[in-house]
């Protein structure tokens, strides 16, 4: 198990991975629209992606978005992102991809990660908690808009 940061270089090997990560969640595929939404991510350092590999295979990725909190005049990362080819769950590759997320996050001194996740989506969540993240229930409510 080899987790590197992408560059364009692993463009190729990230696109095909974020394709199979929009159609688990009911998007249709498009190469091409996701070739270029993480390039310009890429180019333009609007996210920081890690890749996870199983030898020259890429089977994983996390990406992160950055935000930033007014309160406490720090930053902090949203983790809005994670997916593991079917092949390769199990094996751990999720975990080494939110270590990894989570090193990154310390190094660059930000206040935190946060993420969400579907209420029914009970193996993220248990592997969630494993990491350490903790799940806010009653101090904030988080509301949205079209």
């Amino acid at each position: 198990m080899h987790i590197q940061r992408a560059t364009l270089d692993q463009l190729e090997s990230l696109t095909g991975l974020f394709d199979s990560y929009r159609v688990f969640y009911e998007q249709l595929p498009d190469l091409d629209s996701a070739r270029i939404f993480l390039r310009e991510r890429l180019v333009n350092g609007e996210s920081v992606v890690f890749i996870a590999f199983e030898e020259e295979d890429a089977v994983g990725f996390v990406q992160l978005y950055p935000s930033f909190s007014s309160v406490s005049m720090r930053h902090s990362w949203i983790l809005n992102d994670l997916f593991v080819k079917k092949s390769a769950r199990q094996k751990g590759y999720g975990e080494e991809l939110l270590k990894k997320a989570i090193t990154f996050a310390r190094e660059s001194g930000a206040k935190g990660i946060t993420l969400e996740t579907g209420k029914d989506n009970v193996k993220a969540q248990s592997l969630y908690e494993k990491i350490g993240f903790a799940r806010e229930t009653n101090y904030f409510y988080h509301f949205s808009i079209i």
